[in-house]
């Protein structure tokens, strides 16, 4: 499947669902963009909230069909799961990422009004039993990638998975730029799945304190910590300290060891997060990667 083609892509990228994060501005501005705008459904606050959100992001996307994605948590305890699922194929949602649990039970349904499933990865096993689920695309979670986090490197990933698997493909972790967009290309990806950068846009949900934070950061302070979710996820370190989740000396409290009211101010960032610069709008950083894009693949013809 040409994926830049039949979407008018601008650049080959889907702007990553964000937990606190990607809101309805956020999705709305990628869309509109050129890009795929993500949003994890929890981030509506209740299903009905939900509803209102998809309403209102298809009749502000209206020139941008097919560029919004919903993400699902599969896993048992998410107790919204099935009232999501259900008001996400109510909208018709172009595209549905599913997370932390088989796709299998949901893919059908999506795939019967014309959606396409994603599927988040982070190993070969469950690469392949996505595939199994009848999933439309693999979203490679490799080491580096803000949030819950992968541990693969993206060239042994993508270079195994597509040994026995065609389809398209995205891959997350550390892609900032367009030439490193342009690299995973190369490599034998379709898409670059970005979080970090778009977290420090005036449309994020973030606080400010946040996307400055990313602005002053880099890859020294990024901290893998499996404290906050019970899964190992990529924060920024200064966060970490201010929570208690990170001693001055360096350790770490046990997993899952914070509530659920600490995750607002522990701050996700992944290793490439020296290339955000400064806050920027979507569409500033939407240009940058089209033209970084364009200009490597100068590069890559030489």
């Amino acid at each position: 499947m040409e994926i830049k083609e039949t979407f008018s892509l601008k650049v080959p990228v889907i702007a990553a669902p964000m937990f606190l994060v990607s809101g309805i501005e956020l999705v709305v501005a990628s869309a509109n963009a050129g890009i795929i705008g993500a949003f994890p459904t929890l981030n509506a606050r209740t299903p009905a909230l939900l509803d209102a959100w998809l309403s209102e992001i298809k009749n502000r996307t209206l020139g941008a069909k097919g560029l919004v994605a919903a993400n699902l948590i599969l896993h048992p305890s998410n107790v919204r799961r099935d009232d999501d699922l259900d008001i996400v194929i109510n909208h018709r949602v172009p595209w549905v990422i599913t997370s932390v649990g088989s796709p299998a039970n949901v893919a059908g349904r999506i795939h019967a009004y014309g959606g396409r499933v994603l599927a988040d990865v982070a190993t070969v096993r469950h690469a392949r039993k996505a595939i199994e689920a009848g999933v439309d695309m693999l979203v490679l979670l490799t080491a580096g990638a803000g949030g819950n986090t992968g541990w693969i490197n993206p060239f042994a990933f993508i270079e195994e998975v597509r040994s026995f698997w065609s389809g398209p493909l995205a891959v997350a972790g550390c892609v900032t730029t367009g030439r490193q967009v342009r690299a995973i290309q190369v490599a034998g990806a379709d898409l670059a799945y970005i979080g970090t950068p778009f977290i420090a846009t005036p449309e994020s949900m973030a606080s400010q304190d946040y996307k400055d934070a990313l602005v002053l950061a880099g890859a020294d302070d990024i901290v893998k910590t499996d404290a906050v979710t019970g899964i190992p996820a990529n924060f920024l370190k200064s966060s970490l300290l201010a929570q208690g989740i990170m001693q001055a000396d360096g350790s770490l409290l046990p997993r899952g060891a914070i509530d659920l009211a600490s995750w607002k101010t522990a701050w996700s960032a992944g290793q490439g997060v020296a290339s955000v610069g400064a806050v920027e709008t979507v569409a500033q950083r939407v240009e940058k990667l089209h033209h970084e894009w364009i200009k490597a693949a100068d590069v890559v013809g030489r």
